[in-house]
């Protein structure tokens, strides 16, 4: 591949690859991308195809004939794409391509059925299908527009652990493998996301926004100038627009702030998925396939922001669980027993509060987890409870969590006392406040019923009416 220090990583994610339409945008997006230099291209698999596949597969398990009205129903879907993208007979040849695949996993959802089991290794194998199917039909409109692309299968390059479901990569092994097979290709190479392989060649799956990880990886790999995340958004928002009309776009983030409001919901990036482009400060933009001419947001390690505060950001349906008892002040292990009943509830702590006077520990949890956890901290201390040191946990349901995100609220005096003053003068209760050493996130909770007041006070607080003034 030749200029290959002008390549640029497009990630297209399912909403862009829905149906014809989509695809045909995505397909002349990708087409005047390669008229300016080298592009790789990671596809996901058609909006929602991985869940109806997975759920097939339960099915299939379970002995019910529903799984295969289910693949018939993908099959459709999958031929009506290519009709609405070739109305002649261009799309003869993809049309095989896609029946023959469609017979193949037919015959694994068989062999499921007749096992009554889907492991985890056949689990990935069905759930990689999609991509596979979205990549050869973009192929084929990317030949109707003078395109000839290399597709690269993903499984001879990504290599990873035995772990289904999940698998960790060897990233070393994989640098290498991207760099070979790309270095062979021509200017434009598509690639599918979400799959890749052992070293034996069996088919394993990246988990969560698996698409994004191989992006990033292919990024890495070769150094690239720009990952580009296409989506159907603009951007990144200064807060959730269903209860913020006035939230704007975000022009620029660091990889920090972008976690964070990740890990609060916000339509950005997997943390985890980021870490090769992280490494190497390769800058990732997130980009509306449909206003392709937007500015979208950056996201960079040395971002630069007008504001205090990046953006806002909250988790609904939270629960908070209150431990508290004198019989908890200066005993040590109390702590260490607490969180060892809330692992073996399996349950997972979003959010701790606990004054210097240890009298009284606050954990939040969504409100699945929250009874789980609230039933084993019961018996971890009955005997505590029993004597009166420790009062029976109780549960408080029906909370949401709001937190402020920034780098630049790191040393800069006054965020605490703004946003606090904002609430009181609102007159918003809030229950519980937490705030890391790092000091780029002050979390707090309110009840679930003031969601979209406290979002419009702390917003006003900290943004002005005009996106462009400096706080």
């Amino acid at each position: 591949m030749k200029d290959v220090e002008q390549l640029r990583v497009m990630k297209f994610g399912g909403s862009s690859v829905a149906d014809a339409g989509c695809i045909s945008r995505v397909a002349q997006l990708v087409h005047e991308a390669a008229g300016q230099g080298p592009v790789c291209v990671v596809v996901s698999a058609l909006k929602g195809t991985t869940d109806m596949l997975l759920e097939a597969a339960e099915r299939a398990e379970r002995g019910d004939p529903g799984y295969m009205e289910l693949t018939d129903r993908l099959v459709t879907r999958h031929r009506d794409t290519i009709r609405g993208l070739h109305p002649n007979e261009s799309g003869v040849q993809v049309q095989d391509v896609v029946d023959a695949m469609f017979d193949e996993l037919k015959s694994v959802f068989h062999g499921v059925e007749l096992v009554r089991e889907c492991t985890d290794r056949t689990a990935d194998l069905i759930a990689g299908f999609g991509e596979l199917l979205s990549v050869r039909i973009l192929e084929s409109v990317l030949l109707t527009l003078g395109r000839v692309p290399d597709v690269i299968d993903p499984r001879r390059c990504i290599v990873t652990d035995h772990r289904h479901r999940n698998a960790r990569v060897n990233r070393p092994l994989t640098y290498e493998r991207l760099r070979d097979e790309i270095s062979r290709c021509e200017g434009l190479v598509l690639v599918p996301g979400f799959i890749a392989a052992t070293a034996e060649g069996v088919t394993t799956t990246l988990g969560r926004n698996g698409s994004d990880y191989t992006a990033s990886l292919l990024a890495a790999a070769m150094h690239a100038r720009e990952l580009q995340i296409w989506t159907d958004v603009d951007g990144v928002l200064s807060a959730d627009p269903r209860f913020v009309p006035d939230a704007f776009l975000v022009p620029e983030l660091t990889f920090a702030e972008a976690a964070e409001l990740s890990y609060f919901g916000a339509e950005v990036l997997h943390p985890s998925t980021m870490l090769p482009v992280i490494e190497l400060d390769i800058p990732v933009s997130i980009r509306n396939t449909w206003n392709p001419t937007g500015s979208g947001t950056l996201i960079t390690v040395h971002a630069q922001s007008r504001f205090a505060i990046a953006g806002i950001a909250s988790i609904d349906n939270v629960a908070i669980v209150n431990v508290e008892g004198s019989g908890m002040v200066g005993i040590p292990g109390i702590a260490a027993r607490l969180f060892a009943a809330i692992a073996r509830a399996e349950a997972n702590i979003i959010m701790i509060s606990q004054a210097s006077s240890e009298h009284t520990v606050c954990l939040c949890f969504r409100e699945a987890d929250a009874h789980r956890a609230l039933r084993e901290l019961e018996r971890e201390f009955v005997a505590e409870i029993v004597s009166g040191e420790i009062e029976t946990p109780r549960i408080q349901g029906g909370m949401e969590i709001v937190a402020i995100i920034g780098e630049a609220m790191r040393g800069h005096a006054g965020i605490s006392g703004r946003l606090f003053h904002a609430l009181g003068e609102a007159q918003v209760s809030v229950h519980a406040i937490a705030q890391g050493s790092s000091e780029r996130n002050i979390s707090f909770i309110v009840a679930e019923s003031e969601r979209e007041h406290t979002l419009r006070t702390v917003h006003a607080a900290f943004f002005s009416a005009e996106p462009g003034a400096r706080s």
